[in-house]
């Protein structure tokens, strides 16, 4: 419980107007998970939940939050609840944490390392726990948040607190050490995690040697001897050092004769000059042992005796989301690990898949991106992607990062056929359930970071449902997690989800004769090409189109094999590269045509290329009546394939009559080329229009962009009625303010207040693709309702009304182009307003805005 008088004094805190409760079940750090009875602590300067919005405050009180801890008075109806002023309330938590313990006269074990720190705890927990009263951290928060989210727990019936000391940026382990005054500690070991918020590993070490600095003299300082950097830690104590190994010699505890299986893990322990043979733990994998030997040093420590404590670790079970064995489907083995990943603790979890897979099972590894890595995440993926190709039977790489894993297991020589891209939780599961279907014969290992939120998948693969209440973050399956925006204040939010199911629609229409080419160009219309192009392939896709040589290189850098199309010009000079990338290129013109089949046989390869006609667009295409000539020049070119043909429909979004015409002549020009027996592999004709327009303009592939993005050709030629859009952009209020009469907002003066005006500042605006003129946005959406831009769009500003919504606050959300609540402004709406089309809408949106 939390006493408000204990944090009056604790933080030096005021009042606001008369108390309410005195007590509280705990502190809340999320408006959306408040609770009954909890202080809610509002953080200023963040966004969303975190954010001291008056509408979070508002939101944490409408759940039974019963008092605020925040740096100014809310604007919300506080009759009732204790309102606590303190000047900065992370100073605040720092202060109660370390008044609590010393009230309380609890001893502090602290634990830190870049990961292994949770079962380390629990490890300790249970070794204690057969002599003493103890507590653990509770919660899933970082850093200083769970110090004082643990000790709300705290009674004066507890002995020992274990406590989480995540050092998540610099700075922040000595504040938890001055607050929680550890007279033991233990460090795991030092590898990647959080690597992007520290400028080396060197670094980091230094952050979380702090701990064992400020050990009193009569403390223990509990140090994994088989890591450099944790090892010399003991140099630098005045507490004294005990040591643990795997497999090694010169540790205080030391496992070794270590054996491995589905189900537990076996070593024997030697201690000083005393053995112990034949112990095991529940817990999975050789490098889960160094929290065992850490919890046996610590019960040393504090005379427990050593039997009693092996004991107590054969009773530890596995974690959520740590090395955690569930039934999947079909009779599978899935050892989620989804909790988090660091490429030390994701190479350690590979050798345990490869222990235990060497003869009887298949091992299949899902691997989602690894956070917070910086600078090192291609290099922590690729060992990742390297290791797994020496023994996996099946890698799925899910995200952005998790990619270059995949890559990478390719590069080392594993068949591509063992080897899935994803870049959503559909595609994944499709992968695992249909077109390689599990069985008992596999054991699965489920690893990534928590923002690639890999438990969704493990729940998509439990054989009962029952056992979701094991996955990490399981209260968390459903959110929308506002904790993992972009850090850019605007950002563009990519449903690949919604994407498949697109995609898999179109295959629908067009049924399983026809090849899908998935258009990209453009950056896949602003969607982000190599996702998409993943995504797409995964779902129905055979074939790709593209605008440049360019384009078609990046996707096979991302390791993308299928065949390219590239529908616009090719220089010469890029024929090179498209025939070393076996990227198809389009022929219209007999002089580019010898170029390309004198370099193609300079390189010593073979060009693929599709032809195309102009039946009556007036854009790149040899006119439909030379073709026949055409096609016999081409004969004497023996470095270029032809294997294709196509036109292009201009007017299927507006005028079927004219596109009927298109295609009656396209028809006249194939009828004499196949008389004169002339063959192609793909015959095309049909963009989205065309492709939804009518079968008859199927024939054997369709090029499909902008419906596979869920928007409509036109309203004539709308897209079917359950495709969705798959682009949404958002942004933030950076400030909120009233404006008198008469008040001039934004360059030029164009527009001024008529009366006393409430406005918000969006930080978005032109250089984000953010239209300012002719013709600006008009609107956005903030809570659910339409918000007029007021003055001309800046460069990366833009002012909007709020005087007629309430309670819109610094990091509330602000919808562009989506839907929020039941208000929606498409991307079809602003070409409108625009006067343009919602191609452009979309494709117009700069590199510079973050997709997620």
């Amino acid at each position: 419980m939390i006493n408000l008088y204990d944090i009056l004094e604790s933080a030096n805190g005021q009042l606001f107007g008369e108390p309410g409760p005195h007590l509280f079940a705990d502190f809340c750090f999320e408006a959306r998970r408040a609770a009954e009875g909890q202080l809610f602590v509002a953080f200023r300067g963040e966004r969303g939940d975190r954010g001291e919005s008056h509408s979070a405050i508002q939101e944490a009180v409408s759940r039974g939050a019963a008092g605020i801890l925040c740096t100014r008075p809310p604007e919300v109806d506080t009759e009732g609840l204790s309102i606590i002023l303190v000047k900065d309330v992370q100073s605040a938590l720092i202060k109660w944490s370390r008044y609590i313990l010393k009230k309380n006269g609890t001893t502090v074990i602290g634990v830190a390392g870049s990961s292994g720190k949770s079962v380390t705890i629990e490890a300790i927990r249970h070794v204690l726990a057969t002599r003493y009263s103890v507590i653990k951290t509770i919660g899933d928060y970082e850093g200083r948040l769970n110090l004082a989210y643990t000790l709300s727990k705290l009674t004066p019936d507890h002995q020992f607190v274990v406590l989480e000391m995540n050092a998540t940026q610099p700075g922040e382990m000595i504040d938890m050490v001055t607050a929680a005054e550890p007279s033991v500690g233990v460090v795991t070991h030092i590898g990647y995690a959080y690597a992007e918020r520290f400028d080396t590993l060197e670094r980091l070490a230094q952050e979380n040697a702090l701990l064992v600095d400020n050990l009193p003299e009569g403390g223990y300082a509990i140090l994994n001897y088989d890591d450099d950097r944790v090892r010399e830690m003991a140099l630098r104590s005045k507490a004294r050092a005990l040591t643990v190994g795997v497999e090694s010699f010169g540790a205080d505890f030391t496992a070794f004769n270590v054996l491995m299986d589905t189900a537990r893990t076996g070593f024997d322990l030697r201690v000083d000059e005393n053995r112990y043979v034949g112990r095991w733990t529940q817990l999975l994998g050789k490098h889960q042992l160094y929290s065992v030997l850490c919890a046996l040093a610590v019960g040393s420590a504090f005379e427990i005796p050593i039997n009693d404590a092996l004991r107590a670790i054969t009773e530890i079970a596995p974690l959520p989301g740590r090395m955690n064995p569930l039934r999947g489907i079909n009779g599978s083995l899935l050892i989620d690990a989804s909790y988090d990943a660091d490429p030390q603790s994701t190479l350690s979890a590979l050798d345990w898949l490869r222990a235990v897979t060497d003869r009887e099972y298949r091992a299949v590894f899902v691997l989602g991106d690894m956070d917070n890595l910086g600078a090192l995440s291609q290099r922590g993926h690729r060992i990742v992607g390297q290791r797994a190709s020496e023994f996996v039977d099946l890698f799925v790489a899910e995200g952005r990062e998790a990619a270059i894993a995949g890559r990478a297991a390719l590069d080392q020589g594993m068949d591509s056929r063992q080897v899935c891209i994803t870049h959503g939780i559909i595609d994944t599961v499709s992968s695992l359930k249909e077109d390689r279907s599990l069985t008992e014969e596999d054991v699965v290992l489920i690893k990534g970071g928590p923002s690639a939120r890999m438990e969704l998948l493990t729940r998509a693969l439990l054989a009962n449902p029952e056992d979701t209440a094991q996955l990490p973050r399981a209260d968390r399956l459903s959110d929308g997690d506002i904790l993992l925006r972009p850090i850019r204040p605007s950002w563009v939010e990519i449903d690949l989800d919604a994407l498949a199911g697109n995609v898999r629609g179109i295959k629908r229409v067009i049924g399983d004769e026809v090849t899908l080419m998935a258009v990209v160009k453009a950056d896949a219309y602003g969607h982000g090409a190599i996702a998409v192009a993943r995504t797409a392939l995964n779902n129905g896709a055979e074939f790709l189109a593209v605008a440049s040589v360019n384009e078609a290189i990046d996707l096979r850098d991302a390791g993308i094999e299928a065949p390219i199309l590239v529908m616009s010009y090719t220089p010469p000079q890029a024929i090179r590269q498209a025939v070393r990338q076996n990227i198809t290129v389009t022929l219209y013109d007999l002089e580019l045509a010898a170029a390309y089949d004198r370099i193609a046989r300079e390189v010593g390869g073979r060009l693929r290329a599709h032809v195309k006609i102009d039946t009556g667009m007036g854009r790149l295409g040899i006119l439909h009546d030379q073709s026949i000539g055409f096609f016999r020049s081409l004969m004497g070119f023996n470095h270029i394939d032809v294997e294709g043909i196509y036109t292009h429909f201009s007017t299927a979004d507006e005028d079927p009559f004219y596109v009927a015409e298109q295609n009656k002549v396209f028809k006249g020009v194939l009828a004499p080329l196949r008389a004169g027996g002339f063959n192609f592999k793909y015959v095309h004709a049909a963009n989205s229009a065309g492709t939804l327009l009518s079968k008859a303009y199927h024939y054997n592939a369709v090029r499909v962009g902008l419906a596979m993005y869920g928007l409509s050709p036109s309203e004539r030629v709308p897209v079917p009625s359950h495709f969705k859009p798959v682009l949404t952009w958002k942004s933030v209020i950076a400030q909120v303010k009233t404006l008198p009469p008469g008040h001039p907002i934004g360059y030029g003066n164009t527009y001024k207040t008529e009366s006393e005006e409430r406005i918000a500042i969006v930080p978005v605006g032109y250089a984000d693709g953010f239209r300012r003129a002719p013709e600006n946005w008009g609107e956005v959406i903030v809570h659910g309702k339409r918000a007029p831009i007021r003055g001309r769009v800046s460069m990366e500003k833009t002012v909007i009304s709020v005087q007629h919504i309430p309670n819109v606050a610094v990091g509330d959300e602000v919808v562009l182009i989506g839907q929020q609540g039941d208000t929606a402004i498409t991307a079809d709406d602003v070409a409108k307003r625009l006067g343009t089309i919602n191609y452009e809408v979309v494709t117009g949106i700069l590199g510079r805005v973050p997709r997620r």
